[in-house]
């Protein structure tokens, strides 16, 4: 899942979280993020994120998950809300959307005049799959790959501020090693974009995160084998604390797996 889940702050420290947390979301122009990653790298790391969350097919690029209420479109699923519904989660494909025409790509006109999703349903939205306006936008998704990885990069350095205040030392600690290596953060920039950063107060079970925050963390060694072990840990909590109705321990045997290919390499 994308970038998510924010609530209204009810204290200053909240207030100032939310602030942080969602800079990129709500600043008027989104830069390319500054990194030392090389092009090549950065494809592969948007490669590898496709691969996790559409098994690397173009079909996969527009997409609505059962059980859900909300489109995940891009290699990111990046998420896409109907007029009138407001879920836990962050809305992250509209300001997708304007990152990519900020970046020059060919953003279709229809979808740059249209801030809400328009399909209602999950049953209207796979009715409509091979509509005029669901092929352009896989064919947009397909043709934006880096750019979509340099929106989710984007979002993680915006976020790290963040992460350390609401973390403390091991989270600062954590991030500095992983951010060495190429592979450290495609670990960070996938799960900070699967599970979010894990700052919102909203997105909580039991009164307890699974983000990114709460990875770094939790992690007792660091290196990315840690941050993956770690990163299973967060999630298995998850589910213990899920709502049965949400039936989440189908998705943990997946999720893990996702979390043991942050040990290899890129």
């Amino acid at each position: 899942m994308t970038l998510h889940f924010f609530s209204s702050g009810r204290t200053a420290l909240a207030a100032l979280s939310i602030l942080l947390s969602s800079c990129i979301t709500a600043a008027p122009t989104v830069t390319a993020p500054a990194t030392s990653l090389s092009p090549a790298q950065i494809q592969r790391i948007g490669q590898r994120i496709w691969q996790n969350e559409c098994a690397g097919t173009v079909a996969g690029l527009t997409s609505w998950n059962e059980g859900e209420e909300f489109a995940s479109l891009g290699i990111g699923h990046f998420i896409w809300y109907p007029k009138n519904y407001e879920g836990p989660f962050e809305e992250s494909f509209p300001p997708l959307v304007r990152y990519l025409q900020q970046r020059g790509a060919a953003v279709p006109g229809w979808l740059m005049q249209t801030p809400d999703c328009p399909w209602t349903s999950r049953r209207a939205f796979v009715a409509d799959a091979q509509s005029t306006r669901q092929k352009e936008l896989r064919a947009l998704l397909a043709a934006t790959v880096r750019e979509q990885t340099e929106f989710i990069m984007a979002r993680l350095n915006g976020a790290v501020p963040t992460l350390i205040a609401a973390g403390g030392r091991n989270v600062a600690q954590s991030h500095a090693a992983l951010a060495q290596s190429p592979e450290g953060m495609f670990a960070m920039i996938d799960y900070i974009n699967f599970k979010g950063d894990g700052v919102n107060p909203k997105e909580r079970y039991n009164g307890q995160g699974w983000g990114l925050a709460q990875v770094l963390g939790g992690m007792t060694s660091p290196t990315t084998a840690g941050f993956a072990e770690s990163a299973k840990r967060v999630l298995a909590k998850r589910v213990k604390n899920s709502p049965p109705e949400r039936k989440e321990s189908r998705w943990l045997a997946g999720w893990s797996s996702r979390c043991d290919g942050y040990k290899r390499g890129l």
